[in-house]
C-alpha cells in the first residue's frame, strides 16, 4: 500500500489546508452585494476583485513549483498558511476597495504556495496505481472549499459580513502551526543526500516562457481543459450571489444553502468511488463528459426560476467539475516522472489564468446584461468539448500489480 495511506494523518492535515485556502477564495460571494453596497463598487470590479487572487496565484505558482522541488515541501507549505492568515484577517478589517485588493493578491500568493506543494506531496508518497485515489482526495478537498467557501461565508456572515474572515484568519494560522509540528517531510524519501538533483532538472525559465513552451508537451491539451474548467467554474461562481439578488432577491443565506449540499456530492464521489471511475471509463470518457455536462447546466441556469431547480442545475455543475478537475490532474501526473512539482505548478498556472479572465469577464458581462456571462462560459465549456472529441486524450495506462 502506498505511503498515503499509511500515514493518514498527513493526508488529512494536506486537505484541511487546502480546504481552508480555497474556502478563503469564496468566502467573499454570499457578502459580495452588501460589501458592493458599503464601498460603492459595481461588477466590474467585484469581478477583478475575484480575479486579483488568481493573478498573483498565476505570477508565483511555477517559482513555488520550483522551490517546493529544491526546499522540501513542508516549509513552502507553512509558509503558504502563514500569509493566508494574514491575508484574511486584512480582509476583514478593510475599509477600501484598495485593502481589499491587497488581501485577495496575499490570498493568492498563499494559494500558489500550497496548491502545486500539496500536489506534488501526494505525487512523492503515492504509486501509480494509487495516484487516482490521492489525487481525488486533495481535490475534493480543493473542490470542496473552493464551492463550500460562500456556504460557510454566508452562514457566519448571519454574525457581521466581516466574521468570515477573521475566524479564517486564525483557522489559517492554528493550521500553519499543526503543519510545521506534525508533516513529515515527502522529498527526504527521494532525494537521499543530493539535495540539488531536483532543483536542477528544469532550466530556470520566466513563467511567459514556461507558458509558451508547455504547447509543445504531451500535457498541452490537458493544461487547455485546465483553464477552460476553471474560466467557466470561476465565470460561474464570481458574479453568482449578484445574479441571484438581481433575478430572484436571494439572502446570503440562501446562497450559502445552494453551495453547502451542492459541494456534498462532488466531494463524496471523489473521496468515494473516483478511482474506480477512472479505472472504469478512463480519463478520455471521464474529462469529455463533466465538460459537456459542465456546459450544458450553465446555460440552463439562465431557464429555471424555481429555488429547487436553480438548487439541481447548481449541483450538477459542481458535481462535473468536481470529477473533471482530479481526472486532468491524475492524467497529467502520470507523465510528469520527476517534474511533479513543475508540472503541477503549471497545472496552478492555467488553473489561475482561468480564475483571472473569468470573473473579470463575468463582470464586465454583469454589468451589461446580468445572463450573459453564463450565456459566455457555457459556450466555451461545451466548444472545449468539442475540441476534446476532436483532439482526443490520451487514456494513461497504469502497471497492473
Amino acid at each position: 500500500m502506498a505511503l498515503l495511506f499509511k500515514n493518514r494523518g498527513a493526508l488529512l492535515l494536506l486537505m484541511f489546508n487546502l480546504f481552508l485556502v480555497f474556502a478563503g477564495i469564496g468566502l467573499v460571494i454570499p457578502v459580495i452585494p452588501q460589501y458592493i453596497t458599503i464601498l460603492d463598487i459595481n461588477g466590474t470590479i467585484a469581478g477583478m476583485l475575484t480575479a486579483s487572487f488568481a493573478f498573483t496565484q498565476l505570477v508565483f505558482s511555477p517559482l513555488a513549483g520550483r522551490l517546493s522541488d529544491s526546499l522540501g515541501r513542508k516549509r513552502m507549505i507553512v509558509a503558504g498558511m502563514l500569509v493566508f492568515a494574514c491575508a484574511e484577517v486584512i480582509f476583514g478589517l478593510a475599509d477600501s476597495a484598495l485593502l481589499l485588493f491587497v488581501s485577495r493578491m496575499m490570498g493568492g500568493v498563499s494559494g500558489a504556495l500550497i496548491m502545486p506543494t500539496v500536489m506534488a506531496y501526494v505525487a512523492d508518497v503515492t504509486s501509480e496505481e494509487d495516484r487516482a485515489k490521492g489525487m481525488g482526495f486533495i481535490n475534493a478537498s480543493i473542490s470542496t472549499g473552493y464551492i463550500i467557501g460562500p456556504g460557510i461565508g454566508g452562514y457566519i456572515a448571519e454574525f457581521g459580513i466581516r466574521v468570515p474572515f477573521y475566524a479564517a484568519g486564525v483557522a489559517g494560522l492554528i493550521a500553519a502551526i499543526l503543519t510545521m509540528i506534525v508533516l513529515p517531510e515527502s522529498l527526504s524519501s527521494i532525494v537521499k543526500g543530493d539535495e540539488n538533483r531536483l532543483a536542477n532538472l528544469e532550466p530556470k525559465r520566466s513563467l511567459i516562457q514556461q507558458l509558451r513552451s508547455t504547447y509543445r508537451e504531451p500535457y498541452f491539451i490537458s493544461l487547455i481543459i485546465v483553464f477552460v474548467m476553471s474560466f467557466g467554474l470561476a465565470n460561474y461562481e464570481a458574479v453568482y450571489g449578484l445574479f441571484v439578488d438581481h433575478k430572484f432577491g436571494f439572502t446570503p443565506k440562501d446562497i450559502a444553502f445552494i453551495f453547502t449540499f451542492g459541494s456534498i456530492g462532488g466531494a463524496l464521489v471523489q473521496l468515494t468511488i473516483f478511482g474506480w471511475i477512472i479505472s472504469r471509463y478512463g480519463e478520455k470518457a471521464v474529462i469529455t463528459v463533466c465538460l459537456l455536462l459542465a456546459g450544458v447546466f450553465v446555460l440552463l441556469t439562465l431557464f429555471v426560476h424555481q429555488y429547487w431547480l436553480i438548487f439541481a442545475v447548481t449541483f450538477v455543475v459542481f458535481l462535473s467539475i468536481d470529477i473533471l478537475r482530479p481526472a486532468i490532474s491524475t492524467q497529467m501526473s502520470m507523465v510528469a516522472k520527476e517534474h511533479q512539482g513543475y508540472l503541477a505548478g503549471l497545472n496552478s498556472a492555467f488553473t489561475s489564468l482561468g480564475n483571472i479572465i473569468g470573473p473579470v469577464v463575468a463582470g464586465l458581462m454583469f454589468d451589461i446584461n446580468v445572463n450573459y456571462p453564463y450565456v459566455v462560459a457555457g459556450i466555451i465549456l461545451i466548444l472545449c468539448f468539442g475540441f476534446t472529441l476532436r483532439t482526443g486524450i490520451k487514456r494513461v495506462q497504469r502497471a497492473r500489480v
